[in-house]
C-alpha cells in the first residue's frame, strides 16, 4: 500500500539558486518515486512510496541525488500527509493573535531540538520566538519590527542545534496539505 509523502526542501530558489519545479519533479522521478507533484516554487514535493518505507534511507537517497544533480546540498525533511495534518490539528499557535506585525512559521526539523533548549526562546532582537516544538517541527512567531520582517526562523535555535530545518508559513503549510491530498 502506498503512502503520500511531502518532501520539504531547504535551499531551493533562495540565495541565487534557481531550480524549476519541473526539474525537481524530474529528479524525484529519476529515483523511481511515483505520483510526483510540486506545490509553489519554494520546494514542496509530493510523492507516493510504499507504507513502511525506511524514511532515513529515502531521505539520504533524495539528498544525495539532488546534490549530485544540482551541485549544492538540499536538506530534505520528509513527512507523511497524516503527520502534517496531526501537527496542524494540534493548533500550536492557539492563544496567539495573528496580526499585521507577526507571522506564524512551522520549521520542519531533521532532528529534534536539544532537550536542554528552554522554550519559549527568543532571539536577542526579539524578532523571532520559538513557542513550542515536537520531535519533527518547531513553531516560531516571526515579528515585524520597524517595518522589517524577521530573519531566518531557524536562527533562533542557536549553535547547539546541529540539525537542519526549513520554514513554511502556517497558512502555506495548510495549503500544502490540501494540495498533497488532491489526486
Amino acid at each position: 500500500m502506498a503512502e503520500t509523502f511531502i518532501a520539504f526542501l531547504r535551499a531551493v530558489n533562495v540565495g541565487g539558486r534557481t531550480v524549476t519545479m519541473a526539474r525537481v519533479r524530474e529528479l524525484f522521478g529519476e529515483l523511481g518515486l511515483a505520483d510526483v507533484r510540486t506545490y509553489i516554487q519554494s520546494g514542496n514535493v509530493f510523492f507516493s512510496a510504499a507504507a513502511g518505507t525506511d524514511r532515513a534511507a529515502l531521505t539520504r537517497r533524495i539528498e544525495a541525488h539532488l546534490e549530485q544533480a544540482l551541485g549544492f546540498p538540499v536538506p530534505t525533511m520528509l513527512r507523511t500527509v497524516g503527520e502534517v495534518e496531526e501537527l496542524l490539528a494540534a493548533d500550536p499557535f492557539a492563544g496567539i493573535e495573528l496580526t499585521a506585525e507577526n507571522r506564524f512559521c512551522v520549521v520542519f526539523l531533521s532532528e529534534p531540538l536539544p532537550a536542554d533548549l528552554e522554550l519559549p526562546r527568543s532571539t536577542p532582537k526579539g524578532d523571532l520566538e520559538v513557542i513550542g516544538a515536537t520531535d519533527g517541527a518547531a513553531f516560531v512567531v516571526a515579528h515585524i519590527i520597524n517595518g522589517r520582517p524577521a530573519g531566518n526562523p531557524g536562527a533562533v535555535f542557536g549553535k547547539s542545534y546541529q540539525g537542519q530545518g526549513t520554514a513554511r508559513f502556517l497558512h502555506t503549510t495548510v495549503k500544502i496539505v490540501a494540495a498533497a491530498k488532491k489526486t
